[in-house]
């Protein structure tokens, strides 16, 4: 079953051509000084780049809304419901080895994934390092980036223990750690599409950490965290807009959060995928499919569960990557 359906489709088409003109107005897109062009796509950053070939058949599966080829057979199709950084591969004619299984499957597949479950700000530079170990970054590389939710996570995790100060000092200090592996992306001559972190305080493990602690506004203070970590990041790279495209994913999920419709999303406060009916162990959100939705789920959820994007939320943030990268003077 392919998500979402072609209703949803259009609607988000159009919402998101318009966002994504004026995210590239607003980041220092212009006219492109020249046509560029990848002829590789190197993916960093945590699981919301990741695909898993789980049954090493090249038909991965990812921590989103996972497509099955129809209702009655449920074997999984990873070319549906493509990963943001699949629509950008896809934009170039490329395939990651995690999802090769169309018609002519791609012999020897150049791009790649370092992007890792779990993955933090100061897993990057090791990614990188890995990648360069196979072969080198360079001009005619895109390399995407989407790290830091799991740096805030983890920092939230230590509240009260640990004061809302220090909390802060550290995602900042994360934060200004991914603007330096940019920057030392950037200068080996690939061109990168880094992606803002989304407001945790917004996510469904947000709204369900406020609900569950009466000390303080708890999904306030995973919105000052994650404001903090960009800000450190965005601060720490060198934008002059012809090496790296900035993506304001954050504003993008922050005003669908709080106007209930925007880009046909209907719910924006739980996750679509009942992980109790998941035949992993433990239980993930690589086993979601419509299948497997919570009672009345459909293609319109924001969330695939409590923090990672829904099959159309990464659809959304794939075009916002494509304009990006056909509008940024790289």
């Amino acid at each position: 079953m392919t998500y979402p359906g072609p209703e949803l489709r259009r609607v988000l088409g159009g919402i998101v051509v318009g966002v994504a003109t004026l995210l590239a107005v607003a980041c220092g897109g212009g006219e492109p000084t020249s046509k560029f062009f990848a002829s590789r796509v190197i993916a960093f950053g945590d699981e919301s780049s990741l695909i898993v070939d789980t049954d090493s058949n090249a038909n991965g599966r990812k921590y989103s809304v996972n497509a099955t080829v129809s209702d009655t057979d449920l074997t999984i199709a990873c070319g549906a419901n493509p990963l943001w950084i699949q629509s950008v591969a896809i934009l170039y004619g490329l395939v990651f080895p995690q999802c090769n299984n169309g018609t002519t499957p791609t012999l020897a597949p150049v791009s790649r994934i370092r992007a890792a479950l779990g993955a933090r700000a100061a897993d990057l530079g090791p990614q990188i390092d890995a990648q360069r170990a196979e072969s080198p970054l360079g001009a005619g590389d895109l390399v995407t980036v989407m790290v830091g939710a799991n740096d805030v996570i983890a920092q939230y995790a230590q509240y009260p223990a640990v004061s809302e100060a220090t909390l802060i000092a550290n995602v900042e200090a994360a934060g200004a750690e991914t603007g330096r592996q940019v920057n030392r992306i950037a200068d080996t001559g690939a061109k990168v599409l880094l992606a803002t972190i989304f407001d945790m305080g917004v996510t469904p493990f947000g709204v369900n950490e406020r609900a569950a602690n009466a000390d303080i506004d708890r999904a306030a203070l995973l919105t000052r965290l994650s404001f903090r970590y960009n800000a450190s990041m965005r601060a720490t790279i060198v934008n002059d807009g012809r090496k790296i495209g900035l993506i304001l994913l954050d504003e993008f999920v922050t005003t669908a959060a709080h106007f209930i419709g925007y880009g046909g999303y209907t719910n924006t406060t739980m996750g679509v995928c009942d992980l109790t009916k998941s035949t992993f162990v433990p239980p993930s959100t690589l086993d979601c499919t419509a299948q497997t939705f919570v009672a009345g789920g459909n293609g319109t959820y924001f969330w695939a569960d409590d923090r990672h994007l829904s099959g159309s939320s990464q659809s959304s943030l794939g075009q916002l990557a494509i304009s990006r990268a056909q509008n940024n003077p790289f």
